[in-house]
């Protein structure tokens, strides 16, 4: 049976060749470099996708929420990284992982730290969250007197072990290309060191994690640094495809939408496929043109990928609104599909629950809300 012929709604489609093959790519980079490769599973998910990366000696991850870590716990996780700061009124479910697991937190503050050391029954892993330039949250690379202080306050408190450093460089996501992201990952690296040698000049000593897609792909050699922790590489998406991470055929998922009318007086489509399907996210061109996803038609093996002058114009709750070529536009049916790759594939993920691959099997994600 084709798998298209059972689709009749906004359906996740991944290829399991490029998910695998972007999997062994990046695992094999983090061995010749000899880095700790702990990938975020926030991006699929999914407990059988996480044995792909088992079957690449992956044995430690990273999650982003704790209802998350406690879904790959169950599926035999044992090494868990929650890389977000630590929610303090989760406590009984922290110690419920800590009991089970060796768990890995994040902190930013002395109050934290405290109070976390107070409510805890088991030993946790502490890193502490820096702001290299992203400015999301974290503590600022420079202000070695309030990193210190957190990182003094972890070392001496009860089932508290200071394991090291931890970085994201979101602020990788507005450049593009090699030089840059080499720069970017040279700055991230310079910075998180002299924090490193701050606290080594007084006694303590730290591990380094970082981790983004555009650099982990863009970067051969990961010097300066104990780990890495990418995620979204194992799909990839559009919005990775404009940074230069990777190239349009290194996209493992897309969504599968019905066609439901076509307006020749302006030559769109519109699909069954909108907002809570593929996210608001959105990638604009240096000549203001907004693109939601690129377009790709059904094949026996996958998909075809269109020129870029059809993509997702615009979207609404359920609506999603194509701009076609002549060629398109001349051969879509109504009743029939169009894929469209997603600009951020982690969202889609999450909006979706759950994948069809191209051989008819139904991959199911976390149920977590």
């Amino acid at each position: 049976m084709n798998i298209y012929d059972q689709i009749t709604k906004p359906t996740l489609l991944l290829d399991e060749t490029i998910v695998r093959r972007n999997i062994a790519r990046m695992a094999e980079k983090a061995r010749r470099s000899g880095v700790v490769f702990r990938p975020h599973f926030k991006t699929h998910q999914s407990a059988e996708i996480g044995e792909w990366f088992r079957e690449e000696g992956v044995t430690a991850i990273t999650v982003s929420s704790v209802d998350m870590a406690l879904y790959f716990a169950q599926h035999g996780w044992d090494d868990i990284l929650i890389a977000f700061p630590v929610n303090l009124r989760q406590l009984a479910e922290l110690n419920q992982l800590a009991e089970q697991v060796n768990l890995h937190l994040l902190l930013e503050s002395v109050v934290a730290a405290e109070r976390l050391s107070a409510g805890l029954r088991h030993a946790v892993a502490v890193w502490l969250k820096i702001d290299v330039g992203y400015h999301r949250t974290g503590l600022d690379w420079q202000d070695m007197a309030a990193i210190t202080a957190v990182a003094r306050t972890v070392d001496t408190l009860p089932r508290l072990h200071l394991a090291g450093l931890l970085t994201h460089a979101g602020y990788r996501y507005q450049t593009g290309g090699a030089a840059e992201a080499q720069a970017v990952y040279g700055q991230m690296v310079n910075r998180m060191n002299t924090v490193r040698d701050g606290l080594r000049a007084v006694g303590l000593e730290t591990a380094v994690s970082v981790g983004d897609t555009p650099t982990s792909s863009l970067v051969e050699q990961f010097t300066g640094v104990d780990e890495i922790r990418p995620g979204n590489f194992v799909f990839y998406d559009m919005m990775q495809v404009d940074l230069g991470a990777c190239r349009p055929e290194d996209v493992a998922v897309a969504v599968a939408c019905p066609i439901v009318a076509k307006h020749a007086d302006r030559r769109q489509i519109v699909v069954y496929g909108g907002a809570i399907h593929l996210s608001k996210e959105r990638l604009v061109t240096r000549d203001e043109q907004v693109n939601y996803g690129r377009i790709a038609l059904p094949t026996a093996s996958g998909w075809r990928i269109l020129p870029p002058e059809n993509y997702v114009a615009t979207m609404s709750q359920e609506h999603g609104i194509i701009q076609a070529d002549n060629a398109l536009f001349d051969g879509a049916q109504i009743g029939g599909l169009l894929l469209v790759l997603p600009v951020h594939s982690c969202l889609t993920a999450n909006l979706l629950k759950g994948y069809l691959t191209l051989d008819g099997r139904w991959i199911e994600m976390a149920d977590i809300h």
